[in-house]
């Protein structure tokens, strides 16, 4: 496969833009992380940082149960900082080389790893004496991080979008938390009344910066049943109605209505400290970050519900799917790899330890109940074992979640090369919350021009 250039330009100015000492900061193993004995070491990212102090003793006490059961593997955790990846941050490892040996992703990913030349294929090992739960993960998810034929990661998330609102500051507007917006225009007129109940608050919260703003821009587009790309893939399709009318809503509510509040460019952590903190009335994610707002931003998740995705004239006709996984550096040993893929079946995909250790999770007041990670095949015996012990153990109200659960939209996933295309669509959507003078037409010919040119380069 050849790599796109515009994509390796991007990459390493983008390295050298942020001006990180990429060969100071490598995660490499020594060697190939094998010693005489027999013995392997592995590096992992993805550690919770110092301030998430019960996920990281979690994270910290499972690295030990898993070395005391596997004495012949040692994992040297990173920390990367809370979100995992940060979209430039995970550009310039990967054009620096300083990824760690077992590393964090998302779906979107997969060709920007394969073109970095970082990515191991971990095909042969992906088996259950690696894995033993390998089998029951859902094949729609192994194939997201397929190419060729050869397998790059495990995925170890699945997603899919809703619309997350604030209960509390619902009632203080008047607003029935039972009945939250069903179209896009409720939301605006929601938004009006929870900024009109408290000022300091924005009744309505969505990113724009860090490729964050393009993730949304591509699910409130699908709410209304549009598109990123051509059915073929080969063009942009996203500089119509449909594009005009999520950017021309976004401009009217933050500067006709003042309901978006006037910090803009948020990330996503940002929003979501703002969100714990109680100053966002709406904004629209998965139903687990009703989980960071809880353990990473300490906010209330009896504060919280979440419901369907919002469409034009009615629920959405589609929402947005996505997650993440685990992908392995090139030039690994069979026993490194082998040993990664250990780690990451332990944390991530064994029902009772890491992710899925509910009983653990519950007295910590870590919200469980939450209805995601769908990794699983429905009908697996791995899926159920998974549902029955999360309900035995839930410490959330399952009516933050019934709402979303019961209106089960089409999903759509994301476009291909979406980490390109997000951060081009970054600037149309910090275009209209940044400039009130800001032409909707003229940002998104711009970024459809930008868009094609990628799509052309790497055609």
């Amino acid at each position: 496969m050849s790599a796109p250039q515009y994509r390796r330009v991007a990459a390493f100015a983008l390295a050298a833009g942020l001006g990180l000492s990429l060969a100071a900061c490598s995660t490499k193993s020594d060697d190939d992380g094998a010693s005489a004995d027999g013995k392997v070491t592995i590096t992992v990212d993805c550690m919770p940082v110092g301030t998430e102090k019960d996920l990281l003793a979690n994270w910290n006490a499972d690295v030990a149960a898993f070395q005391q059961a596997n004495p012949d593997i040692t994992v040297k955790s990173v920390s990367v900082g809370t979100q995992c990846n940060n979209p430039p941050d995970f550009t310039a490892r990967l054009a620096g080389g300083t990824t760690t040996d077992v590393f964090y992703g998302y779906m979107t990913d997969l060709q920007q790893v394969l073109d970095s030349g970082q990515a191991a294929d971990i095909t042969p090992y992906l088996n259950k004496d690696t894995i033993s739960t390998w089998d029951d993960v859902d094949p729609a998810l192994k194939s997201v991080f397929t190419d060729g034929g050869k397998t790059y990661a495990v995925p170890v998330k699945n997603y899919s979008m809703g619309l997350v609102y604030n209960k509390v500051l619902f009632q203080k507007a008047g607003l029935d938390p039972a009945n939250p917006p069903k179209t896009w225009a409720e939301v605006r007129a929601a938004a009006k009344k929870i900024v009109a109940a408290d000022p300091g608050v924005a009744g309505y919260a969505d990113y724009s910066a860090g490729n964050t703003g393009g993730w949304h821009f591509t699910a409130e587009i699908y709410s209304q049943g549009g598109q990123i790309l051509s059915a073929d893939g080969k063009k942009a399709d996203f500089n119509n109605a449909t594009g005009k009318q999520v950017l021309q809503n976004l401009k009217d509510m933050r500067y006709t209505d003042n309901s978006m509040g006037s910090r803009q460019l948020l990330q996503w952590g940002d929003l979501l400290t703002n969100a714990a903190a109680g100053k966002v009335g709406m904004f629209i994610g998965a139903p687990d970050t009703t989980q960071a707002i809880v353990s990473q931003f300490k906010g209330k998740y009896e504060d919280w519900a979440v419901a369907p995705l919002p469409g034009q004239d009615g629920l959405a006709k589609a929402t947005l799917g996505g997650g993440e996984g685990y992908f392995f550096k090139k030039g690994l040993s069979d026993a490194q790899i082998k040993a990664g893929l250990k780690w990451v079946a332990y944390e991530k995909l064994t029902v009772g330890k890491g992710q899925f250790d509910y009983p653990r999770a519950k007295p910590q007041n870590y919200p469980v109940g939450v209805p995601q990670p769908l990794l699983f095949a429905k009908d697996s015996a791995t899926a159920k074992a998974e549902y029955d012990l999360r309900k035995a153990n839930a410490n959330v109200d399952p009516a933050i979640y019934s709402q979303f659960e019961a209106q089960q939209l089409p999903i759509k996933g994301e476009p291909a090369n979406a980490q390109a295309i997000y951060a081009v669509l970054d600037s149309a959507m910090s275009g209209v919350l940044t400039d009130p003078n800001a032409n909707v037409d003229a940002l998104l010919k711009t970024a459809e021009e930008k868009v094609n040119q990628l799509l052309a380069a790497g055609s």
